[in-house]
């Protein structure tokens, strides 16, 4: 078990395995958000300076909506990502994905402004995904104000937060706007319907995100079983993938996820949506939140802050020399 790893994350699952924490499935959601703060602390690096961090609310359709503005340092107007965190919509906040949002904007020179939606199981679907579109709403219509150039606004996230990233670009297509220049799906949830897939059956346990514990966080996020049917809930199910922006898609090799994101990939491509996929090789899910002890992280860290450095703006698309292909091999 556990071969295809590195031995940096063989070293991190065993250490892992040596403290004896239990499975994600039998913990309350409050217990679950503090042992993903505990975790966080312990894998997600330093954080980066940049020049601004403000946090400030905004109206929400069910209130208000907490985000996290990281402005860096250099002349404005900037690119810009909205980014929403991981955590199956359950646990995790703006605090765990401080590094992740300091790293980006130092690196890529975009500001990043990330999203505290409203979590599950309080609110259950779609909350999560009302919040995503009215922060990205509220971003688009203060772009000025915030320094951020209107038409090189990109969404993206981790998982759960890469899920709401999907959702919320296609809902942006549907509306006639706001226009967004490139969406980065790190590890998305793209099929709550269905775990039948090779990773779902090689990977079902031991290699950090179990089967087990994905059900548990869908059924803290859905309201009801129907609602996994839902392409707002599962985007890999949406009717039409034309029309949407440019992708950057990042999967682990040794996750659960991987083969549903990377068909979510494959499926935009053949829309004709310009599509940049990568498979990082020997590595586990959520290793983008943890460039304290994983390589890859910082690899993906570095790819995706390349690809926003460099993306055309909104409706130009270029192809490949819009996303950058630097990475570990597909």
């Amino acid at each position: 078990m556990r071969e295809k790893l590195s031995p940096h994350a063989r070293a991190l699952l065993e250490a892992i395995d040596a403290e004896g924490r239990p499975p994600m499935e039998e913990l309350s959601p409050q217990e679950a958000r503090q042992a993903a703060l505990e975790g966080n602390r312990m894998t997600g690096g330093e954080p980066e300076p940049v020049a601004l961090v403000e946090d400030v609310r905004i109206a929400g359709p069910a209130g208000m909506i907490p985000l996290r503005i990281y402005t860096p340092e250099g002349k404005a107007p900037s690119p810009a990502l909205i980014y929403f965190h991981g955590g199956g919509w359950v646990v995790c906040n703006l605090d765990t994905h401080d590094v992740v949002c300091r790293a980006l904007a130092r690196r890529s020179g975009a500001v990043v402004v990330s999203v505290d939606y409203r979590m599950a199981p309080e609110h259950k679907f779609p909350a999560a995904v009302e919040d995503s579109y009215a922060a990205t709403l509220w971003v688009a219509r203060n772009a000025e104000r915030l320094g951020i150039q209107p038409d090189r606004i990109a969404v993206g996230g981790d998982s759960a937060g890469g899920n709401l990233a999907a959702v919320v670009a296609r809902k942006c297509r549907d509306a006639g706007g706001p226009p967004l220049a490139l969406q980065i799906l790190v590890y998305p949830v793209a099929n709550l319907a269905s775990t039948g897939t090779l990773s779902y059956e090689e990977f079902a346990d031991g290699y950090f995100l179990t089967r087990a514990a994905m059900q548990w966080f869908r059924d803290q996020y859905l309201a009801r079983p129907a609602d996994a049917e839902d392409p707002s809930a599962s985007p890999l199910l949406a009717a039409n993938f034309g029309g949407l922006p440019p992708a950057l898609v990042l999967t682990a090799e040794c996750d659960v996820l991987r083969d549903e994101g990377e068909a979510y990939a494959k499926r935009l491509e053949q829309a004709g949506v310009r599509v940049s996929l990568v498979r990082y090789p020997a590595t586990i899910h959520a290793f983008f939140t943890m460039q304290g002890v994983l390589p890859e992280g910082r690899q993906a860290i570095e790819q995706v802050a390349e690809a926003l450095r460099s993306m055309p703006p909104a409706g130009i698309f270029t192809g490949a020399s819009g996303i950058p292909q630097a990475g570990p091999a597909e």
